[in-house]
């Protein structure tokens, strides 16, 4: 029987379940405590996983694009969010937070230097950690690269998106006064920190469903609202980063410093179809970062789990291996 023998919800090939061999808190500092999981070869090629959001937790199928004979898989709900604690909360939680938490966390688990596995935000926050510190990775494997540019947050808050999903834009759209709607992002914030839970979770799952609905390009439409508590999580955080622009000196940052990693090879994999992150983002990436690699996936949108993401993720990794 073929290694990858499992399937996940959509049918896309993925290792067949492992479970952690470790499991624990980590304090990492202003009261925070993050979620760290470590699964496959205990001594084995050492990779952190970035998940998405900022806000969104990382989960078992996570775990389930590598080989667990040849990789140790490290997986961290960021702060904030998933079972990391306190839950939902914006109080010293930055790029420049999170960033500094993997260096704990590789210095913790005593690594020298990892691959950095990442989607979407996952994507930006790997790019933005190996910018910080080249030295410490060995490859990058970004998907659905988002490089948190105000052109970026205008296509998805903007309008653009909107364009080819115009009813669920609607429906977006008008949980906000007219007059509030030329900033939703600020609008948004005003409401999902209002402090009346009730509001905050109401405005949690209107904006945590927007960028759901478009995530898969099997979508045609909302698939239900989101729990309580991820919903709350997850709008709170990415709206509290994009807020901030991603606690950027500058709009363009990331190509601007791409020449941090000219010698850090990378991987880009990325959805033809992806409504949330356009492969603008990705092309521009590629052309700025001569160690990268793109491909382009075609009939895929922006989800980890669209079958011809997964299918490419889990190839370029096995291809990883072999060295």
């Amino acid at each position: 029987m073929d290694k990858v023998a499992g399937q996940n919800s959509a049918g896309a090939y993925l290792y067949p379940r492992i479970d952690p061999f470790d499991q624990r808190m980590l304090a990492v500092g202003d009261g925070h405590s993050v979620y760290l999981e470590q699964c496959g070869n205990p001594s084995g090629v050492p990779v952190v996983v970035l998940h998405g959001g900022p806000g969104g937790g990382c989960s078992p199928s996570m775990r389930r694009y590598f080989d667990p004979d040849i990789y140790r898989v490290v997986l961290f709900d960021q702060r904030g969010c998933g079972r990391s604690r306190p839950h939902a909360s914006v109080a010293d939680n930055t790029t420049w937070h999170l960033v500094a938490d993997i260096e704990l966390i590789r210095r913790t688990l005593d690594i020298e230097a990892w691959m950095v596995f990442g989607g979407s935000w996952g994507a930006t926050l790997a790019l933005i950690y190996a910018e910080a510190h080249p030295a410490r990775v060995r490859h990058l494997i970004l998907r659905g690269v988002f490089l948190m540019t105000e052109a970026e947050l205008d296509w998805f808050y903007a309008g653009g998106a909107g364009r080819f999903w115009p009813d669920v834009w609607r429906r977006f759209v008008q949980m906000i006064p007219e007059a509030e709607r030329g900033d939703l992002i600020a609008a948004y914030h005003k409401r999902l920190f209002s402090g009346d839970m009730m509001t905050e979770t109401r405005f949690a799952r209107a904006w945590a469903g927007w960028e759901n609905t478009l995530a898969s390009i099997d979508n045609d439409g909302p698939a239900g609202e989101s729990p309580a508590d991820y919903a709350r999580a997850f709008a709170r955080l990415e709206n509290h980063y994009f807020t901030h622009r991603g606690f950027l000196d500058r709009d363009g940052q990331i190509l601007d410093d791409i020449d941090r990693i000219a010698d850090v090879p990378g991987t880009i994999v990325q959805g033809r179809y992806d409504m949330i992150c356009p492969p603008v983002s990705a092309d521009a990436l590629h052309r700025a970062w001569p160690a990268s690699r793109l491909d382009l996936v075609p009939r895929a949108g922006h989800a980890l789990s669209e079958p011809g993401i997964s299918a490419a993720l889990v190839r370029e990794m096995d291809r990883l291996a072999k060295g």
